[in-house]
C-alpha cells in the first residue's frame, strides 16, 4: 500500500509516540520495581527500556528530516537520513546487548566465586510480566505499521521493542528462579541475561548490516533486478536493457538503465516508450521511485 509523504510522516509520528509513552511508563515501573524489589536485573531492564525511549526520539528526528523534499543541496532527497536513523538504532541495540552480556557475566562469575546474589521480590516478577506483555503488543503494532508505511526506521524500532520484551523474559526467568528455587539458583538471572543479550546483538547486527548496505548503495536483490528486466521485456518495442544500476534511498528505490529501440523511431516515439517504461516501473516499485532511462538505437546484428 502506498501513502503520501504527509500521511506516511504522520503515521510514523503517531505510532512512535504511542511506543514512546509505553517506554516511558515501563521505564518508570521497572526502576521503581527494581529499587523496591531489590532486583539488579530489573534495574538493567529499566535501562534497556530507557534506551528504547531514546531510539523513539531518534526515529522521530530522522523521519522528520528524511521527509523533506529534494532541494539544491540534496537533489535525490533526504531519504537516507532515515537509513542513518536505522543505523543509530542498530548500534544502540548492539551496545545494550554488550552491556547486558558484560553485567550478566560479572554476576555469574561472582556467584561461582561464592558471592551471594540479592534475592528479588514478587514486585519485580510482576513488573517483568507486565513488561513482556506490553512490549510484545507494542512490537506487533509498530512492525505492522512500519511495513505498511515502508519505514525501515520504524521496523528497526519495532525490533528494539521486541528486544526489550526478550530482555524481560530473561529477567522473569531469573527472578522466578531466585524466588522459587532458592538462593543457589539465583545465578539463573545473569545466565538468562547473557542468552538474551545474544538475541539482542543478533537483531542489532542484522539491522546494522541492512542500513550499511543502503548507505553504501548496495544494489537491489537479484530477484528485484530480474523483475525490472521482465518489465522491460513486456514492452515489444524495447530491447537489450543494459547498464542497469539500482539502489535504495531511504524508503525509495532508484533505477538507472539504458535501453535500445529502433534507430529510425521519431524522438516523440522514443520519449513515449521511455515514459511508458517509467510508469510500469513505478507501478511495480512505488510512485516515489526514482527512474532514469537512457535510450539508444538498436545495434545492427553482424
Amino acid at each position: 500500500m502506498l501513502y503520501s509523504m504527509d500521511t506516511r510522516e504522520k503515521g510514523i509520528y503517531r505510532i512512535t509516540l504511542i511506543g514512546s509513552l509505553a517506554n516511558l511508563l515501563l521505564t518508570l515501573l521497572k526502576f521503581i520495581a527494581g529499587w523496591l524489589g531489590h532486583s539488579s536485573a530489573m534495574i538493567a531492564d529499566a535501562i534497556h527500556s530507557l534506551s528504547d525511549l531514546i531510539t523513539d526520539i531518534v526515529v522521530i528526528a530522522f523521519v522528520k528530516i528524511s521527509s523533506r523534499p529534494a532541494d539544491k543541496s540534496f537533489t535525490y532527497g533526504y531519504g537516507k537520513y532515515e537509513t542513518l536513523g536505522t543505523c543509530v538504532i542498530a548500534l544502540v541495540l548492539i551496545g545494550v546487548g554488550v552491556n547486558v552480556m558484560v553485567q550478566g557475566s560479572l554476576d555469574t562469575v561472582a556467584h561461582f566465586r561464592g558471592e551471594e546474589l540479592p534475592e528479588p521480590s514478587m514486585l519485580a516478577l510482576w513488573a517483568a510480566l507486565i513488561s513482556i506483555a506490553v512490549k510484545e503488543l507494542v512490537y506487533q503494532y509498530t512492525v505492522r505499521a512500519g511495513r505498511n508505511l515502508n519505514s525501515p526506521a520504524m521496523v528497526a524500532n519495532a525490533w528494539h521493542h521486541r528486544s526489550d520484551a526478550l530482555s524481560s523474559v530473561g529477567t522473569f526467568i531469573g527472578i522466578a528462579g531466585a524466588i522459587f528455587l532458592g538462593k543457589e539458583w539465583r545465578v539463573l538471572d545473569p545466565i538468562a541475561a547473557i542468552i538474551v543479550s545474544l538475541f539482542i546483538m543478533r537483531v542489532g547486527w542484522r539491522l546494522l548490516r541492512t542500513s550499511l548496505n543502503e548507505l553504501l548503495e548496495k544494489a537491489l536483490p537479484a530477484e528485484d533486478e530480474q523483475r525490472i528486466l521482465d518489465i522491460v521485456a513486456s514492452l515489444p518495442d524495447v530491447c537489450q536493457p543494459h547498464h542497469l544500476r539500482t539502489r535504495h534511498i531511504g524508503n525509495r528505490v532508484a533505477i538507472d538503465m539504458h535501453i535500445r529501440i529502433d534507430g529510425n523511431a521519431t524522438l516523440n516515439h522514443a520519449h513515449a516508450l521511455a515514459t511508458e517504461l517509467e510508469h510500469r516501473l513505478k507501478d511495480a516499485f512505488g510512485d516515489n521511485a526514482l527512474v532514469s532511462i537512457h535510450t539508444e538505437p538498436i545495434k545492427p546484428t553482424k
